[in-house]
């Protein structure tokens, strides 16, 4: 059963072990210091099993929400476990009263810019993807 709960230092090796293994660039601990001291309820991991399989990080500028870094280990695809992030922190970005949250994919990544359509991300022009939330604390 997947987990969903908020980044703790204990989880950075492998945090950056999924970010690895989904291609992309693990980033230092002193860049993540500076995340976590803005809003760490948007930084999210998912387990499974007890280990970390995916990871989402989300901030929060007070005028538009951004989702950054989303990754889903490789072994673990197909089961829905990013849509279940994606929705966590959209959860999260509705209890801040967050209007729109922005993200941004890389144009010549078809899958991703289908996986955030299906979500209700508009494309807008080349790489930015954008939703408008609906707010008011629940």
């Amino acid at each position: 059963m997947i987990h969903i709960r908020q980044f703790q230092w204990s989880d950075y090796d492998a945090v950056v072990a999924v970010w690895i293994a989904a291609g992309r660039d693990g980033l230092p601990r002193a860049e993540l210091e500076a995340k976590l001291t803005r809003d760490p309820e948007l930084f999210l991991v998912a387990e499974l099993g007890g280990e970390v399989v995916a990871v989402i990080m989300g901030t929060y500028d007070g005028r538009r929400g951004w989702i950054l870094r989303l990754a889903v280990h490789p072994a673990h695809h197909r089961r829905g476990i990013a849509t279940r992030l994606v929705n966590e922190l959209e959860s999260r970005f509705r209890q801040l009263d967050c209007p729109r949250v922005n993200l941004l994919v890389m144009p010549d990544n078809a899958a991703a810019l289908q996986f955030w359509q299906a979500l209700g991300y508009l494309p807008l022009p080349d790489v930015l993807c954008s939703k408008p939330m609906q707010v008011g604390r629940r």
